[in-house]
């Protein structure tokens, strides 16, 4: 399973709006800027964030985007499962129940349902308040 770069700028742009607009909204230039991300894309993928209700924005020349709730109400698993879709290891896994002929039979289903699993466990414990915490620590900020 890989992580797109969609995806990964998606975290990156609700971490950055998490560390940087508490009460104010910010601008897609001052992310792209702060992120060195294109304007153009992150445009895209703020779209995608705000009709889902992750983002709140205002339009002016105050405007910008902010986060709809509280970081801590945000997973790693939310985010990416919204960009990306399920984050199933492999095809055969996308439908429930399992439309696999070999699904009964196929020991290495086990595998990727333990993978599955893991990657699960991770990115749905990781809150974005978690990564704010860690980035604080990593520039010293706290």
């Amino acid at each position: 399973m890989r992580i797109s770069t969609r995806g990964r700028y998606a975290l990156r742009m609700m971490l950055d709006l998490a560390l940087n607009a508490q009460n104010q909204y910010v601008s897609i230039k001052s992310i792209s800027q702060r992120q060195e991300i294109s304007g153009k894309y992150l445009e895209q993928i703020i779209t995608v964030l705000s009709r889902a209700g992750f983002v709140k924005s205002i339009r002016g020349p105050q405007g910008g985007y902010k986060l709809a709730r509280p970081a801590d109400e945000y997973t790693v698993g939310m985010i990416l499962r919204l960009i990306e879709g399920e984050l199933t290891p492999v095809a055969c896994m996308e439908d429930q129940p399992n439309q696999c002929p070999r699904c009964k039979d196929c020991v290495t289903l086990d595998v990727w349902k333990q993978v599955e699993e893991a990657i699960n466990g991770v990115v749905d414990h990781i809150r974005l308040s978690d990564l704010v915490t860690k980035q604080r620590e990593k520039q010293n900020l706290i």
